[in-house]
């Protein structure tokens, strides 16, 4: 009995580790992708990431284009990617059929090569990962690099479906709230929710039941964006700060801006 427990064991070891799947659905039935399929795939190439946003160094993946896996979709649609630990990136599919030179991957874990651990206990960005070829020429943030990747849908776009966190639509449209806005949908929206609303599961509301900009001062708030660990020093943390390539500090001037304006559209209010 002894030795075929011992035999046991060593064939479940022996064994590849399961394949992972991303379920993809724009609307018309959900579509399953398994590595093992995806990695066979005929538009399936290895390309290299300098600058890689999750381990910050040149990466080579065993990638298919984006693109390839949502066709249908044109560049009036809005597309949200969700990761295994709760991150939801909203990115406009303008911005994945752009022509400016930039182009999304989805790179994909084999499991008989695993790719290395991310630093700071995030554990693996596998098994699916939206990386990035030449992301600066569409300006390409590092939210947008969605790792741990377990499904993408087509949805309304983030002022349709939640409402509580528009500001006043009397401001002017190019106003610094207006663009905060807009910002604060590619950076922060992401892990935080606001009065409420939003699909992510990772960091805290950030109007509920106070925001920020109520309880921080301006520069300590600042420099918290920029790196978290400069307010509080917290090894698990999972806040990654933005430097200016990132975040510049007009966009996040813009940000703290619309956060100020929101501080007084609190539901109830």
């Amino acid at each position: 009995m002894k030795l075929f427990a011992i035999y046991l064991l060593v064939w479940c070891l022996a064994l590849p580790a399961a394949a992972a799947e991303l379920k993809v659905d724009l609307g018309h039935g959900v579509i399953t992708y398994r590595t093992e399929a995806l990695l066979k795939r005929h538009d399936a190439r290895t390309i290299s990431v300098p600058g890689d946003v999750a381990f910050h160094r040149t990466m080579h993946y065993r990638a298919v284009p984006l693109a390839a896996l949502l066709e249908g979709i044109g560049p009036d649609d809005h597309l949200q990617f969700v990761a295994g630990d709760g991150f939801a990136a909203e990115i406009p599919a303008a911005l994945l059929l752009n022509t400016q030179g930039s182009a999304a991957w989805l790179a994909i874990e084999d499991p008989s090569r695993p790719w290395p651990a991310l630093d700071k206990n995030r554990g693996s960005a596998g098994p699916f990962y939206v990386v990035w070829t030449r992301p600066q020429a569409a300006r390409v943030g590092p939210e947008q690099w969605p790792y741990q990747l377990a499904r993408i849908r087509k949805l309304g776009g983030v002022a349709e479906r939640f409402p509580a966190i528009l500001p006043d639509p009397s401001l002017p449209a190019g106003g610094d709230v207006q663009r905060g806005f807009a910002v604060f949908q590619r950076t922060c929206f992401a892990c935080h929710t606001l009065n409420g609303q939003g699909d992510s599961k990772l960091g805290p509301d950030l109007n509920l039941p106070h925001n920020p900009t109520e309880y921080l001062r301006a520069d300590l708030l600042r420099a918290f964006i920029r790196n978290p660990q400069s307010l509080r020093q917290w090894p698990q943390a999972k806040m990654q700060g933005f430097d200016t390539h990132a975040l510049s500090d007009a966009d996040l001037d813009t940000v703290l801006a619309y956060l100020r304006h929101m501080a007084g559209r609190k539901p109830g209010h």
